[in-house]
């Protein structure tokens, strides 16, 4: 594994990080209404409750 490939892994992940957040952020600004119609709300439940799962996991 090369420096160069590790670094252009790093770059990948980051850039759909970056994506993704944007996009909530975006799916965050819309009104209540129109997040629920289109089911934001429990796509943000999962990933939270994903989220809390692979914390818990670690600390183990």
């Amino acid at each position: 594994m090369s420096v160069l490939s590790s670094i252009g892994r790093i770059a990948t992940r980051y850039a759909a990080a970056r994506a993704r957040h944007r996009s909530e952020r975006i799916l965050l600004s819309l009104p209540a209404e129109l997040r629920k119609d289109i089911g934001f709300p429990e796509i943000l439940d999962t990933r939270e409750s994903r989220r809390a799962a692979t914390f818990s996991a670690k600390t183990i």
